[in-house]
C-alpha cells in the first residue's frame, strides 16, 4: 500500500491516472473499493463504475457515461444519446471539479477513451483509478503509475481463509492440515481462498476431505469462470500459445519456448507479450511461469467436451494419457502436440501415429513402438525423439514446414535416400547416433542453420552437398572418430561461424580453401590427425577462437632429419613435431588460442606470435619447449597464459603489460622469471608456481622473489585496491610476517588506519596425494568483533602437491570496512581446509601482517612499502551477500571466475574443447 499511496498523493493538485493491474481474482476490485471508501470524502465528488467490461458488452458505454455524470453531478435522469455526446458532456461538466473516479475491470482502450479520455477532462487534484487485467490497455492510454497486485503471502492467505471458513476463529486440530492444503492449492489467490472458505464453512471434516479430493480431479468452477475471462479475451493464436505454455512450457526458458512456438507457426514475441499484459503469465529469471490455477484452467480447456477421451484432446502432456492413446491406438486428428518425458523404455503401437494427421509438435523419449513406423504427420514442425529406434524416417514423411529435427542417440543408419524437400528446416541434431555411416543429401534443405553430428562414431563421410548450405551457422562433428574426409567445397558456406572437428581422430586434412569461410569465428580441430594447417587460414579475419589441443600429428614417412618441414611458420625446426603452420599474421580478431598438448619443442612456437594483437588468452600447456619467444611481450591484450605441465621450460621472459594470470603448475624445470616491472599496468595478478621446485631451490632467492614481486607490483600499480596472488613450494613463513603461529589460526593487533593499504596473509600447506584427483578448498576467515570476512583458494584437480607449499594473498583495505578496526585491540585469522576428500590435509603454520604505504621526504622521493610483502593463489575474489563474504575460487581446474568488486581475473578459464549445445 505504501507504493500505492505514493502514486495517489491525494493532497496534490495535479490530475493523476493510476492503474491497478493483475490476474483475475487477485484482488484488484477489492483494493479499489478500499481506496475509494477511504479517499472519497477528500474530493468534491466521486463515482465508482463497476464491471466496465461486462456492462460495455451487454449495454454499451452510454449507460456508464450516464452513471458517471449522475454520481458526480448528483443529477438524476441524465440522458445521453450517443457515446460522442457523452464524451463532450463529461469533458465540459467535470473539467472544474476535483473528483475521485474508479473504473473497474476495464479491458478495452475504447472504454477509457469514452469515460476518462484525458487529464484535462477533470479538475485540479482529481484521481482516476483504473483496474484491469490488461497492462497494455493502461500503457496505451498513457497511464504510467501502474500498481501490480501481488498474491497473498501464506500468513495473509491463512487469515483470509479463517475469516471465511470460521469467522476468524482458529480451526480445530483436525482441520489445521486441511487448511494448509487449501492455502497451498490457492497459491495466494484471494478469489480461490474466499470461494473455498465459503464453500467449506459449516461442513464436517469428512466433507472437507471429500471436497479437497474433488479439487485434485477438477478445479472449482466458480474460480475457473472468473479466471477464464482473460483467456476468452485472447485472439485464436494467443489462445493456442497460452494452452501450449500451460500444458508444456511452464517453468521453461523463455527463449527456447519462443523458438518452439515460432517453429509451430506462432508469432511468439507478440503472443507472449500479450499474455504478460493480460497477467496470464509471468517471467522470472527468464523462465515462463503462470499461477497453478491458470494452468489447471488451461488443462480443463483442453479436456472440455472429452474429459475421459485423451485421444480427442489437442494436447497430451501426462505420461498416463500418452500411454493410453499410443498403446491402444486411440489417437485422432484432434491431437496437435505431444510432449512427455517417458520414465523408462516403453513399447507402444507404431501405427498409433497414423491417425494423428494434425500433429505439429512431437517430443518424446524412451518410446519403442512395436512394428514398423510407416507414418508421421506431415504437419510436424518440431520433432524431437530421443533414442529414435528405427533405421530411417518413414518414406511417406514429407513435412514441408518442419523447423527442427532432433533424433539424438537414435538408431538411424540413414536419414533418407535421395533428395527430400525440407525447405523450412533450420536445425538438425543427429548427435550420438552411432549407427549413422553417411549423412543424407542436403540439397533439399537450403535453409539449414545448425547441423549437430557430435558423437556419430561410425560416420565415415559428410555428403558434399553440405558445402552448399549457404545459411549454415554451426557444424559440429565432434568425436566422429571414423570420419576420414571433410567436404572440399566448404568455401561455399558463407555464413558458417562455428566449426567443431574436435576428436575426429582419423581426419588428416582440412580443405585448402578454408580461409574463404569469411564468417568463421570458432574453429576447433583438437585431437585430430591434422599435420598441416592450410595457408588460407590467415584470411579468417573474424576468427576469434582457434583450438589445436592435442594435435600431435602423425609421424611422417620420411627420414628423421627431414621431420617437421615449415613447422609452425617459415622458421623450420626439424627436431619438432609434425604440425605445420602458416604465418599467424592476418588473424587480427583471434582472442583465444589453444596449442596445449601438441608436443611443441624448442623453436616450435611461431616467431610472429606477437602479431596476434587481439589475443587475450593462450594455452601452451603440456608441451616440451625450453623457453618462450621474446615476441610474446608484444601481445598487449594478453591476460591469460597457461603453461601447466611444460616440464622442460626453464625461464619466463618479460610478459605483456595486461597479464593477470600465469598458470605454471608442474613446470618442474622452471628456474628463472624475468622482471615483472611491466606488470604494473595490470591492476590484479595471480602467479601459480605449484611444484616449481627449481624456482625456489635457494631459500634466500625464494624470499627475494616473493618480496620483490609483491613490493614491485604494489609500488607500480596506480592504487593498492587490487589483489596479488602467488603459490610457491615452501615450508616457512617469510621473515617479515610479524604475526605468525603454528597451525591454522593467528591473532594480531588491529592495524592503525594511517596509510594502511591492506593485509598480507600466508600459510604453509600440506596436502597428501589424492587418488581421486578432486580439489581442495582452503578457506581464510578474518574475524574482528561481530564482523567476519572470508575468502578461499582451491588446489586444482589436475595438480598433486609433491611437498609443502606456501600460499600468500594480499587483501586491499577496500575489502574491509576499515571503520570496524577502530577501538579494536586484536583481530583473528583462521585458515583451514574444506572438503571431505582432504581430511588428512593440514595448515602447518600461518601468518598475517598489515601493510602501510609510507611517504618519504622530498630528499628520498617517492613511496616506500612497509614491511616488504608477497602473495599467491590463482583465483578470483567475489562478494557474497550482506555478510561481505569474499571467495577466491578456481574455474574448471586452473581458472578463476570474474570478481567483485574489482573484477579480478575476469576472463581466466581453462581451455577445453567447446561444448556445443543444441538449440
Amino acid at each position: 500500500m505504501e507504493k500505492m499511496n505514493g502514486y495517489l498523493e491525494a493532497g496534490l493538485d495535479d490530475v493523476r491516472f493510476i492503474g491497478i493491474c493483475g490476474m483475475g481474482g487477485i484482488g484488484k476490485t477489492t483494493l479499489a473499493k478500499v481506496l475509494y471508501n477511504t479517499l472519497k470524502d477528500q474530493f468534491e465528488a466521486s463515482s465508482f463504475l463497476a464491471n466496465v467490461r461486462e456492462v460495455s458488452v451487454t449495454r454499451d458505454l452510454v449507460p456508464l457515461q450516464e452513471q458517471l455524470l449522475s454520481e458526480v453531478l448528483m443529477e438524476r435522469n441524465l440522458i445521453i444519446w450517443d457515446v460522442h455526446k457523452g464524451i463532450n458532456l463529461i469533458r465540459w461538466r467535470l473539467c472544474r471539479k476535483r473528483v475521485l473516479v474508479v473504473l473497474d475491470d476495464v479491458d478495452q482502450l475504447e472504454q477509457l477513451q469514452a469515460l476518462a479520455g484525458n487529464h484535462d477532462w477533470f479538475g485540479f487534484g482529481s484521481r482516476i483509478i483504473i483496474t484491469t487485467r490488461d497492462e497494455h490497455v493502461l500503457k496505451s492510454h498513457g497511464v504510467t503509475n501502474i500498481y501490480k497486485v501481488r498474491g497473498l503471502d501464506y500468513v495473509e492467505a491463512l487469515q483470509l481463509f479463517h475469516l471465511k471458513v470460521s469467522k476468524g476463529k482458529q480451526p480445530t486440530d483436525d482441520r489445521v492440515e486441511l487448511s494448509k492444503y487449501v492455502i497451498n492449492y490457492a497459491r495466494g489467490l484471494p478469489l480461490a481462498i474466499e470461494v473455498l472458505g465459503s464453500f467449506l464453512c459449516g461442513r464436517s471434516v469428512e466433507e472437507w476431505k471429500s471436497a479437497l479430493n474433488r479439487l485434485q480431479e477438477a478445479p472449482n468452477e466458480k474460480v475457473l469462470k472468473v479466471l477464464r475471462i482473460s483467456y476468452d479475451g485472447l485472439d485464436r493464436r494467443d489462445k493456442e500459445i497460452f494452452l501450449d505454455i500451460a500444458c508444456f512450457f511452464k517453468g521453461k526458458d523463455k527463449d527456447r519456448v519462443k523458438k518452439k512456438l515460432y517453429s509451430c507457426g506462432f508469432n511468439s514475441d507478440i503472443g507472449i507479450r500479450e499474455l504478460l499484459d493480460k497477467s496470464l503469465i509471468t517471467i522470472v529469471n527468464n523462465k515462463l511461469w503462470m499461477h497453478d490455477l491458470l494452468q489447471e484452467m488451461g488443462w480443463e480447456i483442453v479436456r472440455e467436451h472429452h474429459s475421459d477421451k485423451p485421444g480427442k484432446w489437442s494436447r497430451l502432456w501426462l505420461y498416463k494419457d500418452v500411454y493410453h492413446v499410443l498403446s491402444k491406438n486411440m489417437g485422432t486428428d484432434a491431437v496437435e502436440a505431444i510432449i512427455v518425458d517417458v520414465p523408462e523404455m516403453t513399447q507402444l503401437e507404431a501405427k498409433s501415429f497414423s491417425t494423428m494427421i494434425s500433429l505439429r509438435l512431437l517430443e518424446i523419449n524412451n518410446v519403442y513402438p512395436s512394428g514398423n513406423l510407416e507414418y508421421l504427420s506431415n504437419n510436424l514442425r518440431y520433432l524431437k525423439w530421443h533414442g529414435y529406434p528405427f533405421n530411417s524416417l518413414p518414406v511417406s514423411f514429407q513435412p514441408e514446414k518442419l523447423f527442427k529435427l532432433n533424433l539424438c542417440s537414435s538408431r538411424i543408419k540413414y536419414l533418407w535416400k535421395g533428395i527430400k524437400p525440407f525447405k523450412e528446416l533450420k536445425s538438425m541434431n543427429l548427435s550420438h547416433s552411432c549407427n549413422l555411416i553417411r549423412t543424407p543429401d542436403f540439397t533439399g534443405v537450403p535453409n539449414l542453420e545448425r547441423l549437430n553430428l557430435e558423437g556419430c562414431t561410425r560416420l565415415l563421410e559428410v555428403h558434399q552437398s553440405v558445402g552448399t548450405l549457404k545459411r549454415l551457422i554451426l557444424l559440429n562433428l565432434k568425436d566422429c572418430r571414423n570420419l576420414v574426409s571433410f567436404p572440399k567445397n566448404v568455401c561455399l558456406m558463407k555464413s558458417l561461424k562455428i566449426l567443431c572437428l574436435c576428436g575426429c581422430l582419423k581426419l588428416e586434412k582440412l580443405p585448402q580453401d578454408l580461409g574463404e569461410v569469411e564468417c568463421l569465428e570458432e574453429l576447433d580441430v583438437g585431437g585430430t590427425a591434422i599435420r598441416q594447417i592450410p595457408p588460407s587460414i590467415v584470411q579468417l579475419v573474424n576468427l576469434k577462437i582457434f583450438s589445436l589441443h592435442g594435435c600431435k600429428g602423425q609421424p611422417p614417412k620420411i627420414l628423421s632429419s627431414d621431420f617437421f618441414l615449415s613447422l609452425l611458420l617459415p622458421n623450420k625446426n626439424y627436431d619438432s613435431m609434425c604440425l605445420s603452420f602458416p604465418r599467424f599474421t592476418g588473424l587480427s580478431s583471434l582472442q583465444t588460442l589453444d596449442l596445449s598438448d601438441c608436443n611443441l619443442l624448442e623453436g616450435a612456437i611461431p616467431f610472429d606470435i606477437g602479431s596476434l594483437f587481439s589475443l587475450e588468452a593462450i594455452d601452451l600447456s603440456g608441451n616440451n619447449f625450453v623457453s618462450l619467444p621474446s615476441s610474446i611481450n608484444q601481445l598487449l591484450k594478453l591476460k591469460i597464459l597457461c603453461l601447466e605441465r611444460c616440464r622442460n621450460l626453464t625461464s619466463l621472459p618479460e610478459l605483456p603489460p595486461e597479464i593477470v594470470f600465469v598458470g605454471a603448475e608442474d613446470c618442474t624445470s622452471l628456474e628463472t622469471i624475468s622482471s615483472f616491472t611491466k606488470l604494473s599496468r595490470s591492476p590484479n595478478i595471480a602467479l601459480n608456481f605449484l611444484n616449481c621446485f627449481k624456482l625456489v631451490e635457494d631459500q634466500v632467492s625464494k624470499d627475494n622473489l616473493a618480496v620483490t614481486l609483491m613490493k614491485q607490483w604494489l609500488l607500480e600499480v596506480p592504487n593498492c585496491s587490487s589483489q596479488f596472488h602467488i603459490f610457491l613450494p615452501g615450508n616457512e613463513i617469510p621473515r617479515w610476517f610479524r604475526f605468525r603461529n603454528i597451525g591454522g589460526s593467528v591473532t594480531m593487533r588491529a592495524p592503525r588506519l594511517d596509510n594502511f593499504i591492506g593485509f598480507a596473509v600466508c600459510a604453509v600447506l600440506s596436502l597428501p596425494r589424492c587418488m581421486d584427483r578432486f580439489y581442495s578448498e582452503i578457506q581464510c576467515k578474518l574475524l574482528w568483533g561481530e564482523d567476519d570476512y572470508k575468502f578461499s583458494v582451491a588446489i586444482p584437480s589436475f595438480t598433486t602437491l609433491e611437498s609443502d607449499h606456501l600460499w600468500l594473498a594480499y587483501l586491499p583495505q577496500e575489502t574491509f570496512k576499515t571503520q570496524c578496526f577502530r577501538g579494536l585491540t586484536k583481530a583473528s585469522f583462521n585458515i583451514f581446509y574444506m572438503g571431505e576428500e582432504f581430511r588428512n590435509a593440514s595448515v602447518k603454520m600461518c601468518g598475517v601482517v598489515p601493510l602501510y604505504m609510507e611517504v618519504e621526504d622530498t630528499v628520498h622521493k617517492g613511496q616506500q612499502l612497509w614491511p616488504p610483502i608477497w602473495n599467491p593463489g590463482p583465483s578470483g575474489l567475489r562478494r557474497r551477500g550482506i555478510r561481505n563474504f569474499y571467495t577466491l575460487s578456481w574455474l574448471e581446474g586452473n581458472a578463476a571466475r570474474s570478481l567483485q568488486p574489482s573484477a579480478f581475473l575476469g576472463c581466466i578459464y581453462k581451455f577445453r574443447p567447446r561444448k556445443i549445445h543444441d538449440i
